[in-house]
């Protein structure tokens, strides 16, 4: 968002009070194998929401809460996933596992969106094929290029957190990164802000280079000038508003 700061959108976001949900959907055991629903309840596609935090257990899904409420509230219906995270039984692969026993779980299908790591889980899904793979992704802020996150040492080495230190770290980061799983045939649109300094723009790009090398299905990547790294998650925002429309456009 032009003209504020990282920290002032971080700020706007986590202001908001969590907007309780329709109902809540159990799809596993752990505490966090859980799915708040927002909104209609019709047949049709539900926009399957994945939160960030660097897939650390201090962060979970209440902060998306009011963008879900929000996206409900303009005919949108939504499924807020929460899956276990570093700290409190995640990790690689245990993270993505859970969001495809919950994209299993919905039984109907998804449009997957995701900010940040979130984003990264959500791209993870491309390659998928047949009455799994979901109609769409667009992935927000995403963490799109794992090798090069772990290289930059994002959020003080989340990454290794994420895929675990020691031997086989190599292997664990490439079955877990984005751009070793590309698109096949679900469509991609990225959107990501030039001022991120959470995610830099540049693993975006790496990623949309990289779809571009392969061929099959090209994402469509598109760079929001002087927006961070919250606002295109925050309602109310310029940012936002080119968040629902890209998922009004579905």
């Amino acid at each position: 968002m032009s003209g504020q700061g990282a920290g002032d959108e971080e700020a706007e976001l986590l202001a908001r009070a969590p907007a309780a949900p329709d109902a809540t959907l159990v799809y596993g055991p752990h505490p966090d194998q859980v799915i708040d629903l927002y909104g209609p309840g019709a047949e049709g596609p539900v926009v399957l929401l994945l939160h960030g935090g660097f897939w650390r257990a201090a962060y979970d899904r209440s902060h998306l809460s009011p963008l879900a409420a929000e996206l409900a509230r303009h005919g949108l219906p939504v499924a807020l996933a929460e899956y276990r995270r570093v700290g409190a039984g995640g990790g690689w692969p245990h993270t993505y596992e859970d969001v495809t026993d919950a994209v299993a779980a919905l039984e109907r299908p998804v449009v997957a969106v995701g900010h940040s790591a979130g984003g990264h889980l959500a791209l993870l899904l491309a390659d998928r094929r047949g009455p799994d793979a979901p109609r769409r992704i667009v992935a927000v802020a995403p963490v799109a290029d794992l090798a090069h996150a772990h290289t930059l040492k994002l959020s003080d080495g989340a990454v290794t957190e994420f895929v675990g230190e020691g031997p086989g770290l190599p292997d664990r980061l490439a079955a877990a990164d984005p751009v070793r799983r590309l698109p096949g045939t679900v469509p991609v649109t990225i959107l990501h802000g030039t001022a991120d300094p959470e995610v830099p723009v540049e693993l975006s790009r790496r990623y949309a280079r990289a779809a571009r090398a392969a061929g099959g299905t090209r994402p469509e990547l598109r760079e929001q000038a002087g927006t961070g790294h919250y606002a295109p998650v925050t309602p109310g925002t310029a940012a936002f508003r080119v968040l629902l429309a890209t998922l009004r456009s579905t």
